[in-house]
């Protein structure tokens, strides 16, 4: 747009050029006077024109069309000498000269605005495609950001330009990029809420006044104050979300065309692309090391448990020896030793489950089986005899394809877990089948699961510290292990307050039907 401005002006080296170019037209034309027709002396004059639009733009275009018509008229049209006209048509000649030379260069004055802004297109989008693959291929997400402000300050011209990013949870602002590294920090406190907050444009006078613009208007608004501001903040949104914002600084004033303002939309909706992507990066770069954390925890539970073994069987074996002596600390001894041996074992199954390493073999079994063996694996705790078993009505039971093994592991867990909540109420054990899936349903009426505590109850070693007398002796690994083994096996555990208060734990297994 600069270029086509300059042609809008009139140097005097351009018209000087141009003049003797006329004047030799009208003598080559003077000497030929009296064998051409005027339309041909006409358009000998206005190829002169074109040309001289084509070369020069619409200014001199016009120029050359009034000098020509005053040289058409006073050389070479009769009376010779003389601005008056002897035959009437010659007006509409000249006159027809005069229109067709001020249209012919506009014409051309547009057809060149249109090519510059087809060449300037162009260049933006060579300039959004290499950012693109710059933004898609560099190895760090911050060197795209780095990029893009970099094109934003040389697009748009402006002194200074900063890149930041607002932290969850603390709202602390970040800078990612700025360019030049000595940029001035457009941004005061302040005006940083304010723009995260209302989610629009601020622009910043000379005199540190800030205006906050309309919501639905973008970079032109702010651009097209003819530097009414020296600096602004332009928020960055990704779905819906402001996730940072753009800070443009320039003491000369943000004034720009409205084609660049255009192309600077464009832009900023890359920066914000660009945040999102550092964002992105680094939750990944998390949660790869949580993941990293968890793997090296699981190795080290497995092996800390193993190493236990050794000891345990010693120290039961002592406890055998010393109950032969009747000492009456024997059954203590033997039944610590017995509880840590079962903490030992679900630290090694759950390790073996979570790494993919516990055998599944599943087979069709008869809920009713599955029932019955659960309840039989815990005679020996208290309160067994609390739970309500409900089968479905008519002879054909509910069959189900799973491990055998493992879900009487994960039932039995569910139910000893209610039993222990259960405050001396009963526990009822629902058995049905919906759409091809065998329901475990247990229902206990204790305190239930307070809401803030419902999405950690399956993680291992969570015992709802938030609830007094929670623990009950366990570890934890309970609810872990049943969810692990659900998991392995295609089936799923979830939690329900139940009705009138309690808890609903579901076991879900495929189903089987003969």
């Amino acid at each position: 747009m600069a270029e086509g401005r300059r042609r809008e002006v009139l140097p005097a080296r351009e018209l000087l050029l141009w003049l003797p170019l006329l004047a030799g037209c009208t003598v080559v034309l003077w000497l030929f006077r009296d064998v051409l027709h005027e339309a041909h002396m006409a358009l000998a004059y206005l190829l002169v024109v074109l040309a001289g639009s084509a070369r020069n733009g619409r200014a001199m275009g016009a120029v050359l069309a009034v000098a020509a018509f005053l040289t058409f008229n006073f050389f070479l049209l009769p009376p010779f000498y003389t601005l008056a006209i002897e035959d009437a048509l010659d007006w509409w000649i000249l006159l027809a000269f005069l229109i067709t030379g001020g249209v012919a260069a506009q014409l051309f004055h547009q057809a060149q605005s249109a090519l510059e802004m087809a060449e300037r297109r162009a260049r933006e989008i060579d300039r959004l495609s290499a950012l693109g693959a710059e933004s898609l291929a560099g190895p760090r997400a911050a060197d795209a950001v780095d990029a893009i402000a970099r094109v934003i300050r040389a697009e748009l011209g402006i002194t200074g330009v900063q890149i930041v990013t607002i932290e969850e949870g603390t709202g602390e602002p970040t800078v990612l990029a700025q360019t030049p590294d000595d940029a001035r920090a457009p941004a005061r406190p302040d005006l940083i809420r304010l723009t995260m907050r209302e989610g629009c444009i601020v622009g910043v006078g000379a005199d540190g006044t800030a205006r906050l613009a309309p919501h639905d208007r973008d970079l032109s608004w702010l651009l097209g104050h003819s530097g009414r501001y020296v600096g602004a903040m332009i928020p960055l949104r990704v779905h819906d979300r402001t996730i940072g914002f753009l800070g443009l600084d320039d003491p000369s004033g943000l004034g720009r065309d409205e084609h660049q303002a255009a192309f600077g939309d464009t832009l900023v909706y890359h920066a914000a692309l660009a945040v999102e992507r550092v964002r992105l990066a680094s939750e990944a770069e998390h949660v790869a090391a949580l993941r990293e954390a968890d793997r090296i925890k699981d190795a080290l539970l497995a092996s800390v448990s193993h190493d236990l073994r050794t000891p345990l069987t010693t120290i039961r074996a002592l406890g055998a020896e010393l109950r032969e002596t009747g000492d009456e600390r024997a059954a203590v001894i033997e039944e610590e030793a017995e509880r840590l041996n079962r903490l030992v074992t679900d630290l090694l199954d759950l390790s073996r489950i979570r790494s993919g390493g516990l055998p599944i073999e599943t087979e069709i079994v008869a809920a009713e089986d599955l029932v019955g063996a659960a309840l039989q694996r815990l005679r020996g705790v208290a309160g067994v005899d609390r739970v309500r078993v409900h089968l479905p009505a008519g002879d054909v039971l509910p069959l189900g394809r799973f491990d055998f093994v493992q879900t009487l592991r994960a039932l039995a867990n569910l139910l000893e877990n209610a039993l222990r909540h259960s405050a001396g109420t009963y526990v009822d054990l629902d058995v049905i089948e919906e759409e091809g899936t065998l329901v475990l349903r247990v229902m206990d009426r204790g305190p239930g699961v307070p809401e803030a505590e419902r999405q950690y109850i399956f993680d291992p070693f969570f015992r709802g510290k938030s609830r007094p007398g929670a623990d009950h002796g366990g570890a934890g690994l309970g609810l872990a292990i049943a969810n692990s083994v659900a998991a392995a096996q295609g089936g799923t555990i979830t939690y329900e307050p139940r009705f009138g208060g309690g808890s609903t734990f579901e076991l879900r297994l495929p189903a089987e039907s003969v």
